[in-house]
Order: C-alpha cells, then structure tokens, then sequence
C-alpha cells in the first residue's frame, strides 16, 4: 500500500500550523513508538530513531504525535523542531501523588474500549473511559469480545447501551476477522483508532485480526477473567484497511484529570435532573424537592450511576488542582488546625 502524510492521519489541522517557510523546509514525523532510551518516528518513505534526550524540551510526548524536522537533517538522532499542536489527547493524572498530565495516546479519531464478555465487564470502569472519549472530543466505540465464550451476549450488550444514549457496541470473537467488519466503518484509509481497556480482554488479538501481524497474546487467570499484561509499550500500527491502530497497555489506575465537561456529558441525565432540583445549592441529601432523590426513589436513577458519578467529578476537581493550590489548600488546613489548638489549650488554661 502507497504511504503518505494523509494515509498517516495528517490533515489540515496540522498543515495550518506550518509557515510558508516550514511548508518548503521542513517535514512532518509522526510518532509511533516511545521507549525508554529513544522514540521512533515514521515518514511516508521511512523509519527513524531519535535519543529520548534530544526530545527534553518538548514532554509529555506521546504515540500519535506529530513532530517538525528539517527535511536536509532526516536521520537517526535528528533533533525536532518542535512538536504540533494535538488535534486530540487521550490522557490521565500520572501515578504517584504529583498532580501532572500522563499522555495515553494523541491525534486520534476514534477510541474503542474493549471490554470481555465475563467477570471483566464493569460498568463504572467503562463510563470512565466513556469520559475520557468525551473530554478528547473523540468518537467512542465500545468492542465486547470474547462472544465465543458467553452463553448470553445479549445481556452484556443491553447493559452496554444504557452507558450513554446513541453508543455504538460492536460484539465479536476477535480472533474472527469475518466479525471484525462492524469495525471497518472506523478503520479507513487516515483514519487513527486507540485500543484501551484491561488486561486480558483481548486487544492484542483484535491487532493480530486488524493488522495481521501477531502481537504477543496471553491467557487469562480463569479464577477471576483478569489478564496479565501483554503491551507494556504504546505502539502505532498500519492496518489492512488503511487506517492507523495505537495499542495501549492494560492500565490497573486511570484517574481522571481535568474532565469536567467529559462527565458532564456521559451524566447528562444525571445533569438534567440536578437542574431540575428546586434550590440551585441542592446537596442532593434531604432538601425538599430534590430530583435526585425523588430519581432514585422512583428507579429513574440507579443508584450505581448516581455514585460513580459523583465519585468521578469529585476525582477529577480533586486531580485538576495545581499543586500550588494544594499546597495553598494543605497550609489553610494546618493554619485551622493550629488555631484550634490554640482555643484548646486557652479553654484548658481557663479551666486550670
């Protein structure tokens, strides 16, 4: 297949960034792998390597990203100009108390959130990454695999559509590439899809069918349906079809980072009925005339769905905050805390 800048997702967005200048001197690389020591990078005719190190001045990168070279210096180890601006970002809060951004993958138009027909199916865990999709602005598409080995897929797949109105939920044996065309709508020639979900559900078989390569596969530890990671790298690959596959790695925390608008949007029942509670301050407890607990009396609301949602927004303010306002907050707290020791000690002295 003839590869070109299109054929590697480049579209007009990116080509706006470019001066008259840049349009004749220098080339766009797209990142298709990150390592420790160094970042592979593909052109349309070619492959090459640059030293994490040249890279310093313009992380967090991430696979999907499209990085400026001059055209005359196009070698191992050539340093980037710099990196364009994403059309897209698919990320969360980096692991470890440091408030700070961990690029997943970037660029994308679609992202698939593979999920498995058996204990790994958890429905809070899918809205999360249903969140993420709407916060990157990407289209979501939800994979359950495994069909093969479930005696009712139907279940699954009605479970699924309650998640978010209009959600598309492809079900298939991703070892069958006859039961992969429902996917090929998203797999077109330019097109950019991500891969996430848990260990063990199957992403790196839907590569082998997709791609027709063979991406390493692990079974799962039958006592609980949970599998071990099998990418430990994010990695960009061709399809058959023409389109663009990033595989991610099982990720065991995906804490969400300023995503807002993301639940709002996946809540969106659950913000209309907020706006329809009688006072705008509602805590949603006890107040008279709330929506919420007049929903989850009547089973308009599921209280599951009611929870995560409140775990979610809770977790990303909490996770947005910049580490200055942490601090800012942490000092408020210890100022509090010693003035009320300072009233104990006083009402003690009375006392005394």
């Amino acid at each position: 297949m003839f590869i070109n800048h299109l054929t590697l997702g480049w579209k007009p967005f990116f080509q706006q960034q470019l001066t008259l200048d840049e349009l004749s001197s220098t080339i766009a690389a797209r990142i298709v792998a990150i390592h420790r020591s160094h970042i592979q990078v593909l052109i349309p005719d070619a492959s090459f390597s640059i030293d994490t190190q040249l890279c310093a001045k313009l992380q967090p990168l991430a696979v999907g990203d499209w990085l400026l070279f001059e055209a005359t210096l196009l070698q191992d180890n050539a340093r980037p100009l710099r990196r364009l601006s994403r059309l897209s970002l698919i990320a969360r809060k980096a692991v470890g108390e440091q408030v700070a951004v961990q690029p997943i993958v970037s660029n994308i138009d679609t992202l698939f959130i593979v999920s498995s027909c058996n204990q790994d199916f958890n429905i809070s865990r899918l809205e999360r990454y249903l969140v993420l999709a709407s916060e990157a602005r990407v289209t979501p598409v939800l994979v359950l695999t495994k069909s093969d080995q479930c005696a009712d897929v139907d279940d699954f797949v009605a479970q699924a559509r309650t998640l978010q109105p209009g959600l598309m939920v492809e079900v298939c044996d991703a070892r069958d590439p006859l039961q992969l065309q429902g996917l090929q709508a998203w797999c077109k020639v330019g097109q950019t899809v991500a891969l996430v979900g848990s260990s063990g559900v199957g992403k790196s078989t839907l590569i082998n069918s997709l791609c027709q390569q063979q991406a390493l596969t692990q079974t799962i530890r039958e006592d609980d349906a949970k599998g071990r990671h099998t990418t430990t790298a994010r990695t960009l690959y061709v399809m058959d079809s023409g389109g663009l596959l990033i595989d991610t790695p099982g990720m065991r925390e995906l804490q969400l980072l300023s995503c807002e608008e993301g639940v709002q949007s996946v809540f969106a029942d659950v913000e209309v009925l907020i706006n329809n509670c009688r006072f705008s301050n509602c805590t949603h407890e006890n107040e008279p005339g709330c929506a919420i607990q007049q929903a989850l009396t009547t089973n308009q609301l599921d209280p599951r769905r009611w929870k995560n949602y409140r775990k979610l927004l809770k977790e990303q303010q909490r996770n947005a905050e910049t580490i200055a306002q942490q601090h800012q907050r942490d000092k408020q707290f210890g100022r509090l805390c010693r003035n009320i020791q300072r009233e104990k000690q006083k009402r003690k002295n009375i006392n005394d």
